[in-house]
């Protein structure tokens, strides 16, 4: 059996534990967390990552918001469900599903990398209506040339390998791997923040949970139905992000019909949890529609 994380062990001192519920929805028992209070603040983390990464951002937006936040199937302490192999409709539906159950409607959402795209296609597809999403350094448009293949088959075929998901956790327990990773996003985290995401890697399970997001993930149809999008959408770009450049976010609020940028420069991919109170001044700007926001541009 692949190893999984385990609660008890492997989350007695996860951030934010006391806030933690387990959620039966859509076929897996979702970890929860939800504190705060205020208008609800649905927040998504990206492939690989879990509740953690807003550990810090989370903090600093729940004196004025009910945060709600997961680990998305297959990841972290979300136990998966061995018979769905979802599109990123299906990643959109599911959590639609933990939504309904949780009977939550949030006011406002906020995805990173490809948490982003899970929101917007649930917009999209009339899963919820927040007032606003925000997109931090969001993976909202295909790979450029043949990388919109490569990778996604790339991740395919690790998929269907079983010794794969055991070797990358290997790799993860052995020689800086994690941290090594971390710095190609172009981002600098604290030695907390990477074992974090060792923990996490260290799981085959884990890790097979972020190569079927990746094996079966459609950008192209997402970046056709973005036109379509009628909620409004701030896209928050780290200047320095070496795994989605900025430019994406720019060219996505030309695409859509309400976008607007907010660059943040010097930081990497992960923005939030490199400079959490930027973030989160960002963000709260975004919420309030402030005129100070910058428009898109080339």
């Amino acid at each position: 059996m692949t190893r999984r994380l385990d609660w008890s062990r492997d989350g007695a001192n996860w951030p934010h534990r006391a806030a933690s519920r387990f959620v039966a929805a859509a076929g897996f028992d979702w970890h929860v967390q939800i504190f705060g209070e205020g208008p609800v603040l649905l927040l998504v983390h990206g492939t690989g990552a879990s509740t953690h990464s807003f550990r810090d951002l989370a903090t600093r937006l729940a004196g004025d918001h009910t945060i709600v936040m997961l680990d998305l199937p297959s990841h972290g302490f979300t136990d998966r469900a061995p018979w769905r192999r979802p599109s990123l409709p299906g990643w959109a539906g599911m959590l639609g599903e933990l939504l309904d159950q949780l009977q939550v409607r949030p006011t406002y959402a906020a995805g990173h990398s490809a948490g982003a795209a899970i929101l917007v296609r649930m917009a999209l597809d009339g899963l919820f209506e927040p007032e606003r999403i925000v997109s931090l350094n969001g993976a909202l448009l295909p790979f450029p040339g043949v990388a919109a293949h490569l990778f996604p088959q790339l991740a395919k075929l690790l998929f269907l390998n079983p010794v794969a998901p055991r070797f990358f956790s290997w790799r993860a327990r052995n020689g800086g791997a994690v941290a090594r990773l971390m710095d190609s996003t172009g981002s600098r985290l604290t030695p907390e923040g990477i074992a974090y995401y060792e923990r996490l890697l260290a799981s085959p399970r884990h890790v097979e949970g972020a190569l079927t997001m990746m094996a079966n993930w459609d950008l192209e149809t997402l970046a056709r139905d973005l036109p379509h999008l009628a909620t409004p959408l701030t896209l928050i770009a780290g200047t320095g992000d070496r795994a989605v450049p900025p430019e994406v976010s720019f060219k996505v609020a030309r695409m859509v019909r309400h976008g607007d940028v907010v660059p943040l420069t010097g930081l990497g991919h992960l923005a939030h949890e490199e400079a959490p109170e930027r973030v989160a001044a960002a963000v709260r700007g975004a919420f309030a529609h402030r005129s100070e926001l910058a428009p898109a541009e080339a």
